[in-house]
């Protein structure tokens, strides 16, 4: 398939990616299957002049779906610097895309969150696990898919993992924590839509793997959509600014429903596999009524 001659071919609806996964497949097989105009866009390919809008992007609605934070981010801003309209925003990208500080800004906003620790060198981390106690999962304050999390169960552990970060790129050097969760051996991957939760699924851990992650083994099941998960979501959607978000939601024994993450450029070929909710209709219905506006 190829992408437009950004060049050439001007249109209101994009949809831009730099990996074609089954989600980028299923939006831009559903655009054609309604008739919709949506052109894709490789962000390999793409060169933005930004002191002026050459390419006419002004106005028009651009699905962001990079795989890559950093690359998903910086188009993110470069766009909607040259003014159109992006889903999801430059805040919601940064905001969703840091763990450290949308754990503060659910925080803030009254959201229960596993307890977390944030530090700075090895000796201050380890330090801190003394009070902050064991087991305790570090995560990389950017990242996705289960990488790079681990589970610390003793301080010789912590020790192994906080001197093998120190060779790793500066951002790895911020060591984030959590409380290791009681609960289930699943989480719930719910979809927001607009104001909506569309669909939601139990995502259960693999054969000997504490992690839901799918790409780690785990398997999905429908989830109802309860007026708890629904009021949570929704809250957490708008915290972000988010048009369209994904929010992992654990079942705590301590506290009930807790939200640890909500992604900005979520996945969702298990929740329309699991569910049978067509998400793409719905995004691409979004975007057309978005450009209504």
């Amino acid at each position: 398939m190829g992408t437009i001659n950004i060049e050439e071919d001007k249109s209101s609806l994009y949809i831009l990616f730099d990996n074609i996964r089954w989600e980028e497949k299923s939006l831009i097989e559903k655009a054609k299957e309604m008739e919709c105009d949506l052109k894709t866009i490789d962000c390999k390919d793409l060169v933005l002049f930004l002191n002026e809008d050459s390419n006419g992007f002004k106005d028009s609605i651009v699905l962001q779906r990079c795989v890559s934070y950093f690359r998903s981010l910086h188009s993110t801003a470069g766009l909607e610097g040259l003014g159109a309209k992006m889903i999801n925003s430059l805040y919601t990208a940064f905001m969703c895309g840091n763990k450290l500080i949308s754990h503060i800004e659910l925080q803030k906003n009254d959201i229960q969150t596993p307890n977390a620790m944030c530090a700075f060198t090895s000796e201050s981390s380890l330090n801190g696990l003394e009070k902050f106690g064991y087991p305790a999962v570090i995560k990389p304050t950017v990242g996705s898919w289960g990488r790079l999390i681990g589970l610390l169960t003793d301080k010789e552990a912590a020790k192994i993992v906080l001197e093998d970060r120190e060779h790793m790129f500066p951002i790895y050097h911020i060591s984030y924590f959590e409380e290791f969760i009681k609960r289930p051996p699943r989480d719930i991957r719910a979809i927001v839509v607009g104001e909506e939760v569309v669909a939601a699924i139990y995502r259960y851990s693999g054969d000997s793997e504490w992690k839901t992650n799918m790409a780690l083994g785990g398997h999905a099941l429908p989830c109802p959509i309860t007026k708890e998960i629904e009021d949570i979501c929704i809250k957490s959607a708008k915290i972000f600014k988010g048009d369209i978000v994904g929010v992992d939601l654990m079942e705590s024994e301590k506290y009930g429903l807790v939200v640890h993450e909500v992604n900005n450029t979520t996945e969702f070929k298990n929740t329309v596999k699991v569910t049978g909710v067509d998400i793409p209709e719905l995004i691409i219905n979004y975007m057309k009524n978005m450009l209504k506006k």
